[in-house]
């Protein structure tokens, strides 16, 4: 066997032997699978988890609280309406004593329903202070109508958020009167929302 025929023996076998090491060093450098999740995880994981996780609509809410907080919030649509009754245009009047004729009804069935339930709530006078929080504050160079309107806008988004976590209430009768409630305080909410375009536009 010449020279020649030596070295390409030679580069065979070192080829042979060096293969099977390089390939094992480039495969344990390769993160393995699932590796990178681990770490970064997958955002569509992530959002399927958050669903439902988040507090607010898919939790029910204590029923005293609920009584508490709504009977609140009602008498502060009693007392911005009486606002509006004194300080808004006609359109506003309308809306505002709309509010008040439903929202008394409502409080009077939650107060029915505290003493029907034993549930134990604040004096009318602290319902009141929590009330009064809640009112209208009209900002400067805002007129009445707009932040009248914009004011109920939030209101009823909020008052709903409440009334359809107490319709998964395990009391009956408090589920129910929540659901019954729930159309009328979505029709006020879409009241609202056209009050409030109105009011702009009449603004501009």
């Amino acid at each position: 066997m010449n020279k020649y025929s030596l070295l390409a023996s030679a580069l065979v076998v070192a080829m042979g032997l060096s293969a099977p090491a390089a390939f094992a060093q480039s495969t344990s450098q390769q993160p393995a699978a699932g590796a990178g999740n681990e770490t970064m995880g997958d955002p569509r994981q992530t959002d399927a988890a958050d669903v439902g996780t988040q507090p607010g609509l898919n939790e029910a809410i204590d029923d005293a609280d609920f009584i508490e907080e709504a009977s609140a919030k009602g008498m502060a649509e009693i007392e911005t309406g009486k606002m509006a009754l004194e300080r808004g245009t006609d359109a506003v009047k309308e809306f505002a004593q709309r509010m008040i004729d439903d929202h008394g009804k409502a409080n009077a069935k939650l107060k029915e329903l505290a003493q029907k339930h034993d549930l134990e709530m604040s004096d009318e006078a602290t319902l009141m202070d929590k009330a009064k929080a809640m009112t209208l504050q009209v900002r400067e160079g805002e007129s009445f109508d707009e932040a009248y309107a914009n004011n109920q806008v939030n209101a009823h988004e909020q008052t709903i958020e409440l009334f359809q976590r107490a319709s998964k209430s395990d009391n009956a009768e408090i589920s129910a009167f929540a659901q019954k409630t729930l159309p009328k305080l979505e029709e006020h909410l879409s009241m609202a929302r056209e009050l409030a375009a109105e009011t702009e536009a009449a603004n501009e």
